[in-house]
């Protein structure tokens, strides 16, 4: 067994003892005795906690963070329950009262902590404030792709047709209520352009796009997805209209000189579709200046593809392999001409142009999506045309359709009829589906006759939705919507059986690649570039198989339904060559992810040991606890630290001793009282991981002297590097597992968590906690939660 998970099983079960916070009191289950039994006895024990331990900060004269607890304390708990949920969180923490200060007795923490969650827990039951999202949140840009998708059965780019969501709380999906004219605009083009590649409907002359790689592409190696005995180019994703001819047009990459790199001998150049070779180029050395202009000219082929989505490779066939040997080990980079120059040639860009002489759009992708009705006459185009909207249009807003939804869309299939077909009538319609609010905005109007802020259970076409966008990010499918409309869903054991048919389906990754990815920041990656004087071995290979590593991990959870403390703590990993490299892991090779047993001399495994989050955290140029500590209390320990005053000056680099290790040079900072109060907080967890350098390599020498990796947490504990971090975090799965339930909750419910909503975290966790702390058992509580199934009116 590994080892940390036998620490964490044992401080488990001394857990009420060590920390004070542990599993529930019996008396919090149904069979407990009534409130006012207990009020008098509760509130003298609250009245002496707080009289002891909090009232010197915590008062009326001084209200430090608000609370007057000697105030407070004359009522019941039940009267403020916002105020004792605060004070609830950071008792559970361990921040309060402050480390460096005299506190309570473990024993006497935890039965204040019980007693004040009993009671809160209580209220919320007799008194459910579930808590209000927003009347209009819009599709953001990950929900529409997904939707047109779903829908249509196109895959389309929405990065290339919309513009970047906002994030807030760390989610793109909160702050989605507007729609500006510039934004509407935009959604009107998009509708119009997916119409027509749903449709097959031909241009007036070929269209096209062009296929960029990053500039800091190392080519040298195979990619994965593309045939063995190829190396560099990509596998591009890419949907044809129609069935014709499309121009396929590649151009080489070039140094600022406009020279083609790394071209010192021919080359093969192939085209694929579907891994089936289209076309073949040799591309040769130029023999004068000005042939570097030229010499990838001829790359352009016409190619007869069918209609649909297709795979396009372009690459090359790989030579037999050069190596340009440094002083030590050759770089796995290879993309600037100065540190890391190209050994081969490299793809610069790639165009798809078409479709030439195509033919009908009967094989168009989105067709056979659309038309669930041929007119088999011109007298029955108005009925056909009516049942195909209405089809569409129920699964475009998620709901029945009415006669009044339907009026508009008819109106304008019978204007584009009259001016050309009966396919042109209804891409017209479809473009004015596409930019209704019923289908941009998921909507939840307040029933008829509710009283403001009365709470009420959200009706099944609602709760089809918010099941949808939160495990798939996409709208419901047609087994979602008829459960909803014969009024079947909101039962319990139906909800809970379609919450896991929609996690076994393949759109449940978005909670990988959109949830996951937010809440660790991966998506943050791609606007990293470390030092290349410091870090020249960095490129996008690296970027891209960081990313995947941990969207692995999390995928693997998710799909075997394991415990999410497994982020925390695995025996093992997902890796390439090219990141195995860059660990100093051996015996690992070629471009395919693969599954890593590791042993402890490795110093790699969950979350705080993986590249990706440890160079998110990091400057370019050097380590930060106190991006990783930050990082830490956000998305780990779900306590983040208040937001640095605006006269707290910055850590100058210039004027402290670049002799000095990271550690030296905040001590320095945290002299400044301004600043110690918060990064006393901060810098202890980052600490822990300063073995990991800015871009994720174990090391054991900072500035030519041994790392220090003493690192702490808020409550006080102390602890050598990530092993201890790691073990301190297992000693109290419940603060791990309580933030993954919020920044689940916040995701699914496009809102923040708010003190109303702590009691469904808590009985989400307790309810988890029973289970192993499956992954699985978290989501079906939160969809099973008062706050998701329910909406307070306005």
């Amino acid at each position: 067994m590994n080892r940390r998970r036998l620490l964490a099983l044992v401080g488990a079960s001394i857990l009420p003892l060590v920390v004070g916070i542990g599993p529930p009191d019996d008396d919090r289950t149904e069979d407990a005795p009534p409130t006012t039994a207990r009020e008098p006895d509760d509130r003298a024990k609250l009245s002496r906690f707080v009289d002891l331990w909090c009232i010197a900060c915590h008062n009326l004269e001084d209200r430090m963070a608000g609370l007057a607890l000697d105030e407070l304390g004359r009522e019941p708990v039940e009267r403020h329950p916002d105020a004792w949920e605060k004070v609830v969180r950071k008792l559970v923490a361990g921040q309060m009262p402050p480390a460096e200060e005299v506190g309570p007795s473990a024993r006497s923490n935890h039965e204040i902590v019980s007693l004040l969650t009993r009671r809160l827990d209580r209220r919320a039951a007799e008194q459910p404030d579930p808590g209000r999202t927003d009347t209009f949140r819009r599709l953001n840009r990950t929900e529409y792709q997904n939707a047109i998708r779903d829908l249509l059965g196109v895959e389309i780019d929405a990065s290339s047709l919309l513009p970047k969501d906002e994030a807030a709380l760390g989610f793109d999906n909160v702050t989605v209520g507007g729609l500006s004219p510039t934004l509407l605009d935009r959604y009107l083009t998009a509708a119009q352009e997916i119409s027509r590649l749903a449709l097959g409907t031909p241009r007036r002359s070929p269209g096209g796009e062009t296929f960029r790689l990053p500039p800091d592409l190392t080519q040298e190696g195979h990619v994965e997805g593309l045939p063995l005995g190829t190396r560099g180019g990509a596998l591009i994703s890419y949907t044809f209209p129609r069935t014709g001819d499309y121009e396929f047009r590649i151009r080489l990459t070039r140094d600022r000189n406009e020279h083609v790199e790394g071209l010192h001998e021919p080359h093969e150049l192939v085209v694929l579709i579907d891994r089936d070779e289209k076309a073949r180029f040799l591309v040769s050395p130029p023999e004068s200046e000005t042939e570097h202009q030229t010499v990838d000219a001829h790359l352009a082929a016409r190619v007869l593809v069918p209609a649909g989505s297709h795979e396009v490779g372009v690459t090359f066939l790989k030579n037999s392999s050069s190596l340009l040997e440094t002083k030590r080990q050759p770089y796995q980079a290879h993309y600037n001409m100065h540190r890391n120059p190209r050994l081969s040639p490299a793809i610069f860009q790639v165009s798809i142009t078409g479709p030439y002489d195509s033919e009908a759009p009967g094989d168009a992708p989105g067709r056979a999506r659309i038309f669930v009705r041929e007119p088999t006459s011109p007298a029955d185009e108005e009925a056909s045309a009516r049942e195909i909207l209405a089809s569409l249009m129920r699964r475009a807003y998620r709901r029945p359709i009415t006669e009044d939804d339907l009026r508009t869309p008819m109106a304008l299939f019978r204007s584009g009829r009259d001016e050309g077909t009966f396919d042109s009538g209804i891409e017209l319609a479809l473009s004015a589906v596409l930019v209704s609010p019923h289908f941009l905005f998921k909507i939840e109007p307040d029933p008829e006759g509710i009283a403001p802020g009365a709470a009420y259970w959200l009706p099944d076409e609602q709760l089809a939705s918010r099941l949808s966008f939160f495990l798939w990010s996409s709208i419901p499918d047609d087994e979602l919507l008829d459960l909803a409309e014969r009024g079947e869903l909101g039962r319990p054991e139906v909800l809970r059986a379609q919450t896991r048919r929609l996690l076994a389906d393949e759109r449940s990754r978005s909670l990988v690649t959109n949830f996951a990815s937010q809440w660790l920041h991966l998506r943050n990656l791609e606007a990293i570039t470390p030092d290349l004087r410091l870090f020249p071995d960095f490129d996008d290979n690296l970027r891209q198989a960081f990313r995947r590593e941990t969207e692995l991990l999390f995928e693997e959870i998710l799909r075997e339904d394991r415990g999410v403390l497994d982020l925390i703590d695995s025996d093992h990993t997902y890796l390439n060559e090219r990141l195995a490299k860059h660990y100093g892991i051996p015996h690992v090779y070629g471009s395919r992810f693969r599954r890593v047993e590791l042993d402890e001399e490795s110093h790699r495994g969950g979350l705080l040991r993986q590249g990706s989050i440890l160079t998110v955290t990091s400057y370019a140029t050097r380590t930060s606890p106190v991006l990783r500590g930050k990082w830490i209390l956000e998305n780990i320990l779900g306590t983040p630290p208040p937001p640095p005053p605006p006269d707290v000056p910055a850590l100058e680099e210039s004027t402290v001793s670049a002799g000095l290790s990271v550690r030296e040079r905040l001590a320095q900072h945290r002299a400044n009282d301004a600043c110690s109060s918060c990064h006393n907080l901060i810098d202890p967890p980052g600490f822990a991981l300063e073995h990991f350098d800015a871009v994720g390599r174990w090391r054991a020498l900072e500035e030519g002297r041994p790392v220090d990796a003493t690192g702490g947490l808020p409550d006080g504990s102390e602890f050598q590097g990530v092993d201890g971090l790691e073990e301190a975090l297992l000693r109290r799965p419940e603060l791990f597992v309580t933030t993954l339930t919020e920044k689940l909750l916040t995701f699914a419910l496009g809102r923040g968590v708010e003190p109303a909503d702590a009691p469904a975290v808590r009985a989400i966790v307790r309810g988890a906690e029973r289970e192993g702390y499956r992954v699985s058992s978290l989501i079906e509580g939160i969809v099973a939660s008062t706050p998701f199934r329910m909406r307070r009116a306005e």
